[in-house]
């Protein structure tokens, strides 16, 4: 598998992305106004997990950060900097463009994430990471260990992710029922699909299974401090299935881990 390739890939289908995707182009002015006024991203389930960032977060490193809404909803969770990491360098504009006209203290990085600059090793004290971020890494021990040199000794990870149970389940249906092509848990196919605009291909995703996320990141040598499973999906993948039914299965999950 040519890696290297795959996320090029991936990156010019966000760069096409970037001008109609909520949080790139189209949302700046939105997002500014309601970062200004006090405003935060961040859900509130990582709202209680991460708590007050200011007693011990100096800098905050957001991986694959998109337009850059939920690192600068860090700083309002009390980071004193935080910095973003994206391969798309439309989004990363948008994040600027955000961020100069807050005064936020943000600095925005254009990098496939597994070749993220070693200038940010040991700087971070939380990488923060998630909502539909690891499918698009096509080597997952490759990124735990991006993040473990980007941790300070002590410093933490912190996952808000899509379960992968999810990625079996066929989208359009009405109750749960397998997808014909993806619908085992524990397959290594890559899937190809459409996201957001039917007419832009997506390209190849990988679905990892919980294990295999939480094994790289021991591997790494971080310690797990909490795993949460929740019922509420981070985004509406299963708009058919009534909310009852859909509630039955987890549909999200949070990591904290720590670097010793």
């Amino acid at each position: 598998m040519d890696i290297s390739s795959i996320h090029k890939e991936t990156g010019a289908y966000w760069d096409e992305c970037a001008e109609w995707y909520p949080h790139g182009k189209t949302g700046e002015a939105e997002t500014i106004e309601f970062l200004r006024s006090g405003g935060n991203y961040l859900f509130e389930t990582e709202k209680e997990i991460l708590g007050d960032l200011k007693p011990w977060c100096r800098r905050a490193i957001h991986l694959q950060c998109s337009g850059g809404n939920d690192a600068l909803s860090l700083l309002r969770q009390g980071a004193a900097e935080v910095a973003g990491v994206d391969i798309s360098k439309p989004l990363l504009e948008s994040a600027r463009r955000k961020t100069q006209a807050l005064g936020a203290r943000a600095t925005w990085y254009c990098s496939d994430i597994l070749q993220t600059p070693d200038t940010l090793n040991e700087t971070a004290d939380l990488i923060y990471t998630g909502k539909g971020a690891l499918c698009w890494m096509m080597d997952i021990m490759a990124w735990a260990k991006v993040v473990a040199r980007l941790l300070v000794p002590g410093g933490r990870l912190f996952v808000l992710e899509g379960h992968p149970l999810d990625w079996v389940w066929e989208t359009k249906a009405e109750e749960f029922v397998l997808d014909q092509q993806h619908g085992n848990y524990f397959s290594d196919q890559l899937k190809e699909g459409m996201f957001y605009r039917k007419s832009v291909a997506v390209p190849r995703s990988h679905q990892w299974t919980l294990s295999q996320i939480i094994n790289s990141i021991i591997a790494v040598g971080l310690s797990i401090e909490l795993l949460n499973e929740y019922p509420e999906p981070f985004w509406d993948q299963f708009p058919n299935i009534p909310a009852e039914t859909l509630h039955r299965l987890p549909h999200t999950f949070a990591l904290l881990a720590r670097k010793p």
